[in-house]
């Protein structure tokens, strides 16, 4: 039996455990990355009892992991393009996530696809295709109808209902289907970082690894600048889109992905993915996602990203364009920048293998991960999607122990590991918190709110946020800055003007509520 401890991140545990590895100055495994493919091998490693040192250059989800839909796809993207055991995968995965790893975090959202006057007939088959498809797969992943309903036909007027902002003139009905969204990613990636501290893992942000090889780094406090040398048995580079900077030999063909953000007022109440083909293309949509705190999410370009690599990628005018234009095309007042409350873009890190037949643009590359042993067994993973990231960081971590530099008797055990603040339907039901923070924070809720009155109203006003969220998120979550505040912790930075009104309450919630030990 594996004894689990303190789940909480803070400043002064930063501190203790980086005098341990100072102390030590070895670990079992060291995985180096503080995405979701990195929170989760650490977390899969410290469950099958071995000593793990996660460092991360920045902080938890600071780079693709935080840009995503913030949906947990079943694969339809991948039926329709005919990967069907990736579109498999991500099935048995969000059904994972669902029901076990994260019920508080992942919740069934209808998703809609109406069938526009300007829709050709193959991209509405196409679609209803890939919706059927996407019910064979929840059959085979064991997906039971509780969570999600199959897909159905449905009228223009039940459409409406779904999207009031939709174009009735010449609407010939539609498709609906269900599909798994996320409350948010970086607090997917955070609570599964939390959950690995709490099986033994060392999380240390604010520490990057240089001089990197299969048997150990140099991690850096870039804090205070202390340098400790690090020996391992086992080194996984899970950084993404910087896997080719820590690993030789790997070349990397980025995709950026672009999305909008714009008020629930936009769209009238949209309560559904709304799903729009893109004109010209018949793989292709556009997707509007009703998102917390009376947001909707526009996205998703994928656009070939090459040159120098950018911490924060920015969406391009032209993606701007392409994604309004897009989903004005159905909807009765056609959406301008004047209705933006900003944007955010992810990229993509895809394997470049050198075959680019039938490959002509990113979009065309496969989601399949791969796992890559160097010569001296550094070894790094990259592609997939945050919905597979379970599976990826298992894949890893077995890839890694076959080399035979370390052995553990047990088996990967994360399917069946409910994250922090995890618990089934009926007991975050029973959780006598608002639902707004069972939907942030599960079970740990009445946490969360146990504190004065005072600090459960809003950082500002017209905002949601309180500052209860924010003491929490640097008592037991880890922010160090107020830019993890308010950009990784709460979203609030996706919002310009929002940030702006927020940030006296980070600055504040630094100074009163770091622990002292």
């Amino acid at each position: 039996m594996i004894a689990v401890g303190n789940a909480s991140l803070n400043a002064a545990r930063r501190t203790r455990e980086l005098d341990w590895l100072d102390t030590t100055r070895q670990v079992d495994v060291l995985v180096i990355g503080g995405g979701v493919t990195g929170a989760g091998v650490a977390l899969d490693a410290a469950a099958r009892g071995l000593s793990v040192a996660l460092v991360e250059k920045h902080d938890l989800a600071f780079g693709t992991s935080r840009w995503s839909s913030k949906l947990v796809h079943g694969g339809l993207r991948y039926l329709v393009s005919g990967h069907v055991g990736i579109a498999y995968e991500s099935a048995v995965e969000r059904g994972i996530l669902m029901k076990t790893t994260a019920p508080h975090l992942v919740h069934p959202v209808p998703q809609v696809a109406p069938w526009l006057p300007q829709a050709r007939f193959m991209q509405a088959a196409m679609l209803r295709g890939a919706f059927l498809g996407g019910d064979v797969l929840r059959t085979f992943a064991h997906t039971s109808d509780d969570y999600l309903p199959h897909s159905r036909r449905v009228s223009s007027a039940e459409l409406l209902r779904y999207a009031p902002t939709l174009r009735p003139d010449g609407l010939r009905g539609g498709f609906l289907t269900w599909d798994g969204q996320l409350y948010d990613d970086a607090r997917l990636v955070v609570a599964i970082a939390r959950t690995a501290a709490q099986y033994g893992a060392r999380v240390l942000t604010r520490c990057a690894a240089e001089q990197v090889t299969g048997r150990g780094a140099v991690v850096v406090d870039q804090l205070s600048g202390r340098r400790i040398d690090v020996d391992a048995s086992l080194v996984i580079n899970a950084t993404g889109i910087w896997a080719d900077q820590v690993a030789s030999g790997i070349k990397l063909r980025p995709s950026r992905g672009a999305h909008l953000v714009l008020p629930q007022s936009a769209f009238g109440g949209l309560s559904a993915v709304l799903t729009v083909p893109v004109p010209g293309e018949l793989r292709r949509v556009v997707m509007a996602i009703p998102a917390p705190d009376g947001r909707v999410y526009v996205g998703l370009t994928d656009e070939e990203a090459p040159g120098p690599v950018s911490d924060v990628p920015v969406a391009t005018d032209a993606e701007i364009d392409y994604l309004l234009g897009t989903i004005s095309s159905a909807v009765q007042v056609p959406l301008t920048r004047a209705d933006l409350l900003g944007t955010y873009a992810g990229l993509r890190p895809l394997l470049d293998t050198g075959h680019h037949r039938g490959e002509d643009k990113t979009a065309d590359i496969s989601r399949r991960h791969a796992v890559i042993t160097g010569t001296d067994g550094l070894v790094t993973i990259v592609g997939g999607k945050l919905t597979t990231y379970r599976r990826m960081a298992q894949d890893a971590l077995d890839a890694g122990l076959a080399g035979g530099r370390l052995t553990t008797g047990r088996p990967c055990l994360t399917h069946r590991i409910p994250l922090v603040g995890a618990a089934d339907r009926v007991q975050l039901a029973a959780v006598r918190a608002p639902a707004r923070f069972v939907q942030r924070y599960g079970v740990e809720a009445t946490e969360v709110i146990a504190c004065e009155p005072s600090l459960l109203e809003p950082v500002a006003p017209g905002l949601a946020t309180t500052h209860a969220e924010l003491r929490f998120a640097v008592r037991h979550e880890g922010a160090l800055t107020a830019d993890d505040l308010l950009d990784r912790r709460t979203r609030l930075g996706l919002s310009a003007a929002d940030r702006a009104l927020a940030l006296p309450a980070a600055e504040a919630a630094l100074q009163l509520s770091a622990p002292s030990g």
